[in-house]
């Protein structure tokens, strides 16, 4: 059961760093409204500390003023029974660090398209902190001081965002460090950082140059077996141009980084946002979608794992706390309380006759077990790719399913018989059945139905079968009875709506895995 914490139910651990964890969380709120969230939680043994305590809030402090969409926005703070979670985005991608060693590991490099283009995002982001303002207009100075590839995330949408300002430091901020203690990771700190302490947005340019050089070559800059080694490479160690390790990298990209890197601090770009440019003009940086397609391919199995997981998270019913006030019926409730009961007014909700692609047109009047199907006529349905077909023997509720998946957009086809729906499955993505339709308990639908997949072919994807009940203890028995997968909640369409969300989004990963 995962731990709630006022409206969030914080789930599994996304990954760790020195100070904190980062879980992922779901927001449950209000009429029906939810959405996931990655919650960041201070490890047990610093949350007592009072130093460690005010540098979290801080991180939150400062995060929460940057309004850029390279940077990863804060959106809650959450303090109760001594500990302190800060709620962010919940973003779908990887960290630059393990990008790169995706690339490394399949014996290539970084495109240098897509390398630009993910600085670039970085480096946008990087000078929107920069540029930060308190509420009265007044600079505040922010410095990441840790621009390193664990803390740059790229999307599966393209965009690359920067996170974890947790050990910023800002001109105003609330408590300072401790005075002599390096933060960040010695690697991708700037030489004037290392040896007197002086930290600018000049600093973070120069990270972010490393960044860069790395992308391009897939090798560390500064390798060594100690820390002393270390920082004397980083003082006064030789640096090659990206082009030595890497012979495509083109002259552009090579002075660009090494500008970034230059130990002089005067000679770097001035500001991010000039390094950015720079990348932009010397080279045609790759679109959004040609990145999120590259994180794809280096990313699939961390990525699918983690799909899966929020799959999961979303499908299930989160527990409240016994002290949470009650809540306020949905509108969903509200409306069906004030309307005329569908039952009174049976053919109100009626579509004409579904003919299947593949299948014989019907002709006639549908009776009653015959199957209907979307008429075409809502908008988004238009535009879906999805097909469902739903087995139910209640007509009323095939009725509020029906309503309820196409209000999402999905071609929907429902019937109330328990035979003769094999030939439909080939052209269907998502097939949800009944628990109480007959032959489910004996395995005799399921099976049928999954031969016409295995023998029939599915447009390059197999039809996925979720059992649909409201028993517990049905839900958990559904690998038993054949199924793939089950969804709970039955009689609330909210909450299958965003269930089948869920599936169709897992669906999407493993399509991808198979490419």
């Amino acid at each position: 059961m995962p731990l709630v914490v006022g409206r969030y139910a914080i789930h599994g651990e996304i990954s760790s760093g020195g100070m904190a964890t980062v879980h992922f969380g779901r927001l449950v709120g209000p009429i029906g409204f939810s959405r996931t969230v990655a919650i960041k939680r201070l490890h047990p043994q610093f949350a007592k500390d009072p130093d460690f305590v005010a540098m979290f809030l801080d991180e939150a402090r400062l995060a929460a003023r940057i309004q850029h969409p390279n940077v990863v926005p804060t959106l809650d703070v959450v303090s109760t029974d001594g500990e302190i979670f800060i709620v962010m985005e919940y973003v779908q991608g990887e960290t630059l660090s393990r990008l790169v060693r995706g690339a490394r590991d399949r014996g290539g490099r970084v495109p240098s398209r897509i390398a630009g283009a993910i600085m670039v995002g970085a480096l946008h982001g990087l000078h929107a902190a920069h540029e930060a303002k308190d509420e009265r207009g007044r600079p505040l100075g922010i410095v990441h001081r840790d621009v390193s590839p664990q803390n740059v995330l790229v999307g599966v949408d393209g965009v690359t965002r920067v996170l974890d300002f947790g050990v910023a430091k800002a001109a105003v901020r609330l408590q300072t460090t401790r005075e002599g203690q390096l933060k960040g990771k010695l690697a991708y700190m700037a030489p004037e950082q290392l040896q007197s302490g002086v930290v600018d947005r000049l600093s973070d340019v120069y990270s972010a140059g490393v960044l860069l050089w790395e992308a391009l070559t897939t090798k560390r800059l500064f390798e060594a077996e100690n820390e002393g080694q270390l920082l004397s490479m980083v003082l006064k160690g030789h640096i090659d141009p990206p082009s030595v390790v890497a012979p495509e990298v083109p002259a552009a990209l090579d002075a660009i980084a090494m500008r970034a890197i230059d130990r002089d601090p005067s000679k770097r770009f001035a500001t991010a946002r000039d390094m950015a440019i720079a990348l932009e003009r010397s080279l045609e940086v790759a679109m959004s979608s040609e990145v999120g397609e590259w994180v794809e391919a280096m990313a699939r199995d961390g990525l699918m794992r983690r799909a899966e997981r929020v799959a999961e998270i979303e499908s299930s019913a989160h527990a409240r706390p016994s002290s949470a006030p009650p809540q306020r019926p949905s509108m969903r409730a509200r409306a069906e309380s004030t309307k005329t009961d569908v039952m009174s007014h049976p053919e109100s909700d009626r579509t004409k006759t579904f003919t299947p692609p593949n299948a014989a047109p019907t002709s006639g009047t549908p009776s009653s077990g015959v199957m209907s199907g979307s008429s075409g006529s809502h908008p988004a349905a238009k535009r879906a790719r999805r097909k469902i077909l739903v087995i139910d023997d209640s007509e009323v509720m095939l009725t509020r399913i029906k309503r309820a998946l196409e209000a999402e957009g999905y071609d929907v086809s429902t019937t109330s018989r328990a035979v003769g729906n094999a030939r439909y499955i080939p052209s269907t993505d998502l097939c949800i059945i009944d628990y109480h339709m007959p032959g489910i308990d004996g395995g005799t639908v399921i099976s049928s139905l999954k031969s016409a997949t295995e023998s029939g072919g599915s447009g390059g994807h197999a039809c996925l079968f979720y059992l649909y009940t409201s028993d517990p203890k049905v839900a958990q028995d559904f690998k038993r009875l054949g199924f793939d997968g089950c969804l709970s909640d039955k009689g609330n369409e909210d909450a299958l709506a965003r269930q089948v969300r869920a599936v169709f989004r897992m669906l999407q990963m493993r399509e991808m895995k198979k490419k």
